[in-house]
């Protein structure tokens, strides 16, 4: 079998399945240590499924239905790790009414271990964010925004490791460039640092320091940006860094019909994910590891998060 090959489970993309032959290969490597990534981003406040008269998506999305899924999946998995790609807040009343609260005390419920800090999570300011990040009881990692001097300073994480069944899991967190996309008053000092130079130092002290055996950064830089070749986004990302294993990506609300891959500046392969926005869909991604903890085999699901999922 080759090394991170992505398994197919069957049928239709966007149908919810199970994965079946990752479990064959569980019993063939003689290991049954399998991560389970279940991931979101973009999920802009909403809370609701979109209603049956909405064109685009008819009744699709919501907390509650999401909730349910993610439930069902723990109970069949041992392992799951539940993360999100930033821009929790804003695109509906209720982030206008409740500034956050909401969005962040459900995440909690729904136990999400991680999130990253997106654009709009600035939209009520440092002070609108300050007040609702006690609500979280997941960390949000924040890497290449400095927020020395400000009323943020020490209320996030650069990085995060977790263990599960003996995997030692290394996470950080990406931010896009305010300037130009946030008002200065809403993010004030905040520095921003070049995300590229800031992967790297953390992948390699995740990965060689730390040694973790699978290093995943939680990015809101952006899939990609045909109209500025410039601009840093996930993709360069996947090319000119090393020791990242996952990216699970936001910010462009980009729905990908399966996983990406790329090879990054030392010849080693790095899996790209985004599912889009608002909620309509849920990443899951199993990782199946040898009896040393090297990533063996890769099965990859999107799962619609729709009526079909009885609250």
């Amino acid at each position: 079998m080759k090394r991170r090959n992505f398994i197919k489970t069957t049928g239709l993309a966007g149908i919810a399945l199970s994965v079946p032959n990752i479990n064959l290969a569980s019993t063939i490597l003689g290991t049954n240590k399998k991560l389970t990534i279940l991931h979101t981003n973009d999920q802009h406040s909403r809370i609701e499924p979109f209603p049956e008269s909405y064109a685009k998506n008819p009744n699709q999305g919501g907390f509650a239905r999401r909730a349910m899924l993610i439930n069902k999946i723990r109970k069949e998995e041992s392992n799951v790790l539940l993360l999100d790609s930033g821009d929790i807040f804003q695109g509906t009343p209720y982030f206008n009414f409740f500034g956050g609260e909401l969005e962040l005390k459900l995440m909690s419920k729904m136990e999400y271990e991680a999130s990253t800090i997106g654009n709009h999570e600035f939209d009520n300011g440092l002070e609108g964010l300050k007040k609702q990040l006690p609500k979280a009881k997941f960390d949000f990692l924040c890497s290449n925004y400095d927020f020395s001097n400000t009323l943020l300073e020490g209320l996030t994480k650069d990085h995060k490791i977790i263990v599960k069944d003996g995997i030692k899991i290394g996470l950080f967190g990406l931010g896009v460039e305010l300037k130009g996309l946030v008002e200065k008053r809403n993010y004030l000092e905040t520095k921003y640092l070049d995300p590229i130079e800031i992967a790297q130092d953390k992948a390699n002290m995740l990965k060689k320091e730390k040694k973790c055996d699978i290093v995943i950064c939680l990015s809101h830089i952006g899939y990609k940006y045909p109209h500025d070749p410039q601009k840093v986004c996930d993709i360069k990302l996947c090319n000119q860094t090393s020791n990242i294993d996952l990216i699970l990506g936001g910010h462009t609300h980009t729905f990908f019909k399966e996983p990406e891959r790329y090879i990054n500046k030392e010849g080693k392969e790095v899996i790209l994910n985004q599912v889009g926005w608002a909620g309509l869909l849920l990443g899951r991604i199993d990782f199946l590891f040898t009896p040393e903890n090297n990533i063996k085999e890769i099965a990859y699901q999107t799962l619609p998060i729709n009526n079909q999922i009885l609250v």
